[in-house]
């Protein structure tokens, strides 16, 4: 297994990671602050991700 076939699970599992961590704590009624800054981690991560997923798109066909 190479770099760049182990970055894309990588990046999507830091994705749903923090995604799952949002979720929970807006089921147990947590703070809207922390919900906040979750939900800002996980746009910053999908970012990342698809910029991610471009690139070794972009390796792997050149």
């Amino acid at each position: 297994m190479n770099v760049s076939s182990a970055l894309v699970p990588i990046a999507v599992g830091a994705v749903a990671v923090v995604l799952l961590l949002g979720l929970v704590n807006m089921l147990r009624g947590g703070s809207a602050n922390t919900s906040q800054r979750l939900m800002r981690l996980r746009v910053v991560l999908q970012f990342i991700a698809i910029l991610v997923i471009l690139g070794v798109l972009w390796w792997r066909a050149g």
